[in-house]
């Protein structure tokens, strides 16, 4: 699958309709960066005379055969057309499934045109799993389109991000610790919510004048608009960043978050890194362990980490206190442990650190 990297490459260097392929396909969890990815494929199309646009929704009673035909009719006003087909689940179902194998079957055969396809088909799917990735179904699609994996924006690079969109409007942050300070500031307010970020960014541009931006004018500007993740907060803990997690259990229990799926999730990954570690004790490879629990993304890079990090008894100390916090939750005693369940969650970061 192609890279966004590679993508902008492959934009830059489409100069006619001949460098179009009649298929794309976007697959990720970040719906800014989806969104401008295929903004800026459809704008170099649109230039190119695709200037029809239809967009297809998946859902329940689909009609496949909409898919199918879109090869094959012909705008109303002669005009290239754009067709997006949505799968929001990323599962098409049976029907789907051969359907898209259909189609991809139907592009294949086709001869490419003396101007470049007559239709763009973009189907957008969600971050895919590495059994989708294997299906059938998938593996058609990947045979005849440019498939593009959309990653989202790792916590630790968020301040570089935030520093290139604000260069983009002729802006940056003092030189020096001030400045990072300040993109640290932008990063932790919000956190997981790229598409706020990108809002508070452009409020900045439209507050200050080009040029480097105080701390102070940042602090006063930007709101806090983190979006807490309960799955994200598991990678706080394998990363030991006992800082950011108290900030989102902070955060999480500002919003009302049901504590039983925060310890379920917290627990299901302290199993995990358990597992491993007995692992690689015995030598096995923890590279396949890792896959069979499918274990990929950031995690895949954060559990050697936690590996080394982290002392055998410590963590048998957070799986004991895990258990006790369950107990807490369904309104039964635990000894040892704080009153309040989330300090709980506190107790058990420290351990990992």
């Amino acid at each position: 699958m192609m890279t966004s990297d590679a993508l902008q490459a492959h934009i830059s260097g489409v100069k006619s309709s001949l460098a179009l392929s009649p298929v794309y396909v976007f697959s990720g969890d970040e719906p800014l960066l989806m969104m401008e990815a295929m903004d800026q494929l459809r704008s170099v199309a649109r230039k190119l005379g695709y200037t029809e646009r239809e967009v297809l929704m998946h859902e329940r009673y689909f009609d496949w055969s909409s898919l199918l035909s879109a090869g094959q009719t012909m705008s109303l006003f002669g005009d290239k057309r754009w067709l997006e087909l949505r799968i929001p689940s990323g599962k098409p179902g049976r029907d789907g499934a051969e359907a898209l194998k259909q189609f991809a079957a139907q592009m294949e055969s086709q001869s490419p045109g003396h101007d470049g396809p007559d239709t763009i088909v973009c189907i957008v799917l969600p971050r895919l799993d590495s059994k989708t990735k294997t299906s059938a179904w998938f593996s058609a699609l990947e045979d005849v389109s440019i498939a593009v994996q959309i990653d989202s924006i790792d916590r630790s690079h968020l301040p570089m991000w935030i520093a290139q969109r604000l260069k983009k409007q002729g802006q940056s942050v003092e030189s020096g610790t001030a400045g990072q300070e300040a993109l640290e500031f932008i990063a932790n307010q919000v956190e997981g919510n790229l598409i706020a970020a990108h809002q508070e960014i452009q409020k900045l541009g439209l507050l200050y004048p080009q040029g480097a931006l105080t701390e102070a004018q940042i602090r006063e500007s930007i709101l806090k608009v983190a979006r807490y993740d309960v799955f994200q907060l598991t990678e706080s803990i394998l990363a030991g960043d006992l800082a950011r997690l108290n900030r989102m259990l902070d955060g999480l229990k500002g919003e009302g978050e049901p504590l039983p799926l925060i310890l379920w999730s917290v627990t299901e990954e302290l199993r995990i890194l358990s597992k491993l570690q007995a692992a690689s004790q015995r030598g096995e490879s923890v590279q396949q362990l890792m896959r069979a629990n499918r274990i990929w993304g950031n995690k895949e890079k954060l559990y050697p980490g936690a590996l080394r990090r982290v002392n055998p008894i410590k963590l048998r100390r957070a799986m004991q206190v895990a258990a006790g916090l369950d107990r807490q939750a369904k309104g039964l005693s635990a000894a040892d442990l704080p009153a309040d369940p989330w300090d709980g969650l506190r107790l058990v970061g420290s351990l990992l650190r």
